[in-house]
């Protein structure tokens, strides 16, 4: 297998990054465990990163400019790898089949797909507009960017948002549910559809911002030198085992066996009676639990982490470098992937030793 052979200007040890990389795709371990620590650089005054949704405006240019002048003052330590992931928004997938995508004047931080099927008969089959603007644009911010940063950075995959969570976008997640007791035949033609296009739309992607060359970072920012990316489905929330297992649980199989390696986002506790199917699909290999903003704090769910593991299983873990120290002490080495925030360079190499020293 060939992998992207250069190193990064701005990861001068990528090499031995990779290694590190494929060790913990592979439940693995060298010398410590796996840890994506970034630091503002000594050397550098800050600059800022592009607010979320940079570039929908069509000012591809600067979007690019600025992330690259961003990433040039960050210390990309351990297995860092600087990256930058574009974006319009949650539900460009459902923007990218038809749903009006809308970006509202005050400033909420997000844009959100227009509901636009009224009834599935004359929705169906669902297709890639391929002259969307919303789809043209991203697939030319990917080749600004792209070429904005040849040789010093990756050009991140994106936040897809597929499988029903397309849907659920496209249909309202009231109507939805109901479908799926009532209409249960037309989910099945449209999950088939939308199935059927995650293969074409993430490669158009990848070839459009040259991961050939670099290898992939996910949206959650972990690398493989071939493809990889993070997979979801957050109306898994709204829906029982039955009706995951018919639907979204198909969909995820196919997206993890298509990416090889992958992390999967799992949002809330509404979603955890779905994990024992998750941590079976073959290919899925780190779970990137997301606590919610109304419960306990993500320390706090140690007992879950550690169970994830059990399942053989890999968990992200975000951290600073205080409470990397407490999970340390808790969790298999092997099957942890570490997104940790230093304060300094100094602060970042010293974490990464300690790991070495204590592992």
């Amino acid at each position: 297998m060939d992998f992207p052979a250069a190193a990064l200007e701005l990861k001068p040890d990528m090499d031995r990054a990779v290694e590190r990389w494929l060790a913990f795709w592979n439940h693995d371990l060298i010398g410590r465990p796996l840890c994506r620590i970034c630091a503002p650089k000594d050397s550098r005054a800050p600059a800022a990163r592009p607010p979320y949704m940079a570039g929908a405006d069509g000012d591809l240019q600067a979007a690019a400019r600025m992330a690259l002048a961003h990433a040039e003052t960050v210390f990309w330590g351990g297995e860092a790898m600087p990256s930058y992931t574009p974006s319009f928004g949650p539900d460009m997938f459902a923007a990218w089949l038809g749903a009006p995508l809308h970006f509202p004047a005050a400033e909420t931080g997000t844009s959100w797909a227009q509901a636009c099927i009224e009834e599935w008969e004359s929705a169906l089959p669902l297709k890639l507009d391929e002259q969307c603007a919303w789809w043209t644009r991203m697939l030319e911010f990917c080749r600004v960017l792209a070429r904005e940063f040849r040789g010093r950075m990756i050009v991140a995959h994106l936040d897809l948002h597929s499988n029903l969570d397309a849907l659920l976008a496209m249909r309202g997640g009231e109507r939805l549910c109901v479908d799926l007791i009532e209409n249960p035949e037309a989910i099945d033609r449209a999950m088939a559809d939308v199935r059927a296009l995650y293969r074409p739309i993430y490669q158009a992607l990848y070839d459009a911002a040259e991961m050939n060359g670099t290898g992939t970072c996910g949206w959650v920012p972990a690398y493989h030198p071939i493809r990889t990316n993070t997979i979801q489905c957050d109306f898994a929330a709204l829906i029982g085992p039955e009706h995951f297992r018919r639907w979204a649980l198909p969909a995820l199989e196919e997206e993890a066996a298509f990416l090889g390696h992958c992390v999967y986002h799992l949002d809330g506790p509404e979603c955890l009676v779905h994990l024992d199917d998750l941590c079976r699909i073959p290919g899925l290999d780190c779970i990137q639990w997301v606590h919610g903003a109304r419960n306990r704090r993500f320390i706090e769910w140690m007992d879950l982490l550690k169970q994830i593991q059990s399942k053989g299983v890999s968990v992200w873990v975000p951290c600073d470098t205080a409470s990397i120290r407490v999970y340390h002490r808790e969790l298999r080495p092997e099957m942890v992937f570490y997104d940790c925030a230093a304060a300094s360079e100094a602060d970042a190499r010293e974490t990464l030793e300690w790991l070495r020293q204590n592992t």
